[in-house]
């Protein structure tokens, strides 16, 4: 008996001690999964702290490379679509354009209803105080940072991002009018484009040596004619084509064939112009030169006055109100009775070389390398004044103004961009722009609402309003 009560408490001491191991066990077991949970949990924040760590330093370098112009596509040489880094001149986002193919904005007009704009047609509303530029300059400014530009690579034919590329793809931005054709023979800058009242031919000269005639049909050059020496100058009158060369102008008959070589001028001319029965030309030695219409078949012009005054050369002509106006490279402007040929005054607002005069209804309009277009009137007893002045980012090449499809009276601005601005007067705001391989020499008006561009290169565009333009009032 006692054998078995020894052996049944040495059972119940053994499930006893199993027991405790057991719950020793249990809880190994359960520390163990404590401190494996604790674990997880440290990795896991470590990770994630690691994480935020690496994701900040990404974020900063992406920032930097975001502000960084690829060097490979500045050189047109970039073929990673996308690139981490900017394809575009400045860090800043930009706007849809809505027209061409270009990311700027564009199409708005500045200071359309500023008090200091002239309103056209009126000389009171015009006036304003002498040189106060203030106005014109904080438009040039603001207009800066949304001016399109195009694509350089795309002139030459070898862009290699097509519709990514973020500057234009078009030789224009705006809208009415359009591109016709390119005319690309000429080989040096375009001096003078003419088609005469009645043809169907157009004619350009070229500093290459040569007048090229078009066909106006077909746009093909249906003959060259080799002068041997640079044209500087072509303009036409009725069914003359009058060409300006070293120390003489030649004058040709398209009717009836004939040539005659009008001699007198020193140097290159550079300027001609028509009025009164009578060719001006403003040659290099700073003389400008009158000849008058005669009835003598074998001399059909008659030199009559050598018109001095300016000591450089005479640049740019201009008629209009019974007036010549000559600007010249000595910056001064003179004003010339068209009878008596007599210098009635002289301007010098300008500060650099005047490239351009048109005369529009009762003001003269002038542009100069300065940067400036100035608005000149009548002010009392025949005297002009600034009334206003506008200023461009670039020098001024030359101006030309002519009516929109709607008649609206728009002057176009050829600058040291090699764009041509386009404004709608009186405000001046900007209604589009021409773009071209290099500086924009000259513009001309053709029949049916063409007009012609001609450039250093030897590019000349021919455009076109969408409809016919109305006839401007002389």
């Amino acid at each position: 008996m006692c054998k078995l009560q020894e052996k049944e408490k040495n059972m119940t001491l053994n499930h006893v001690i199993i027991f405790q191991t057991l719950q020793a066990t249990l809880r190994s077991l359960i520390l163990l999964s404590v401190l494996s949970l604790n674990n997880r949990s440290y990795k896991s924040s470590f990770v994630s702290t690691t994480q935020n760590i690496m994701d900040t330093k990404f974020a900063r370098r992406t920032e930097r490379i975001g502000r960084t112009t690829c060097s490979y596509w500045r050189a047109g040489r970039c073929n990673r679509n996308p690139c981490r880094f900017l394809h575009i001149e400045t860090p800043s986002p930009p706007a849809a354009c809505g027209y061409g193919n270009t990311a700027y904005s564009y199409g708005k007009k500045p200071h359309s209803s500023s008090e200091n704009t002239p309103k056209y047609g009126s000389k009171k509303a015009l006036l304003r105080d002498n040189g106060d530029r203030g106005d014109a300059t904080r438009v040039a400014k603001a207009f800066k940072k949304s001016s399109p530009r195009i694509c350089k690579y795309w002139i030459n034919n070898n862009c290699v991002h097509g519709e990514q590329c973020l500057y234009l793809h078009s030789w224009f931005c705006g809208d009415g009018f359009s591109t016709v054709t390119k005319l690309q023979e000429h080989k040096k800058v375009i001096t003078g484009i003419a088609l005469p009242v009645g043809s169907d031919k157009l004619y350009s000269g070229s500093t290459d040596g040569t007048v090229r005639i078009w066909d106006c049909h077909t746009g093909q050059c249906a003959k060259v004619i080799n002068l041997g020496a640079e044209v500087t100058s072509l303009i036409s009158e009725g069914s003359w084509i009058f060409v300006g060369l070293q120390n003489a102008v030649k004058a040709w008959n398209i009717q009836t064939m004939s040539e005659f070589t009008l001699d007198g001028p020193k140097g290159r001319v550079r300027a001609m112009t028509v009025g009164n029965n009578t060719l001006f030309a403003g040659a290099e030695d700073g003389v400008i030169f009158a000849w008058r219409g005669s009835s003598k078949a074998d001399s059909p012009f008659e030199l009559v006055a050598s018109l001095t005054g300016h000591t450089k050369a005479v640049v740019c002509l201009a008629v209009g109100c019974k007036m010549l106006y000559s600007g010249s490279m000595d910056q001064s402007i003179k004003v010339w009775d068209m009878d008596t040929l007599q210098c009635t005054m002289t301007l010098n607002d300008h500060t650099d070389v005047v490239t351009s005069l048109i005369c529009w209804d009762q003001y003269l309009l002038s542009s100069s390398s300065d940067r400036t277009i100035k608005v000149w009137a009548c002010i009392e007893a025949g005297s002009l004044e600034v009334i206003y002045t506008h200023t461009e980012e670039n020098g001024v090449v030359s101006l030309f103004g002519m009516p929109d499809a709607e008649g609206k009276p728009i002057l176009f601005s050829s600058c040291r961009d090699n764009s041509v601005h386009m404004y709608e007067l009186p405000s001046f705001s900007e209604r589009g722009r021409l773009f071209a391989k290099k500086d924009v020499a000259l513009i001309e008006l053709g029949p049916g609402g063409l007009f012609f561009t001609g450039d250093e290169s030897g590019l000349l565009m021919v455009w076109k309003w969408l409809e016919v333009p109305k006839v401007a009032s002389s």
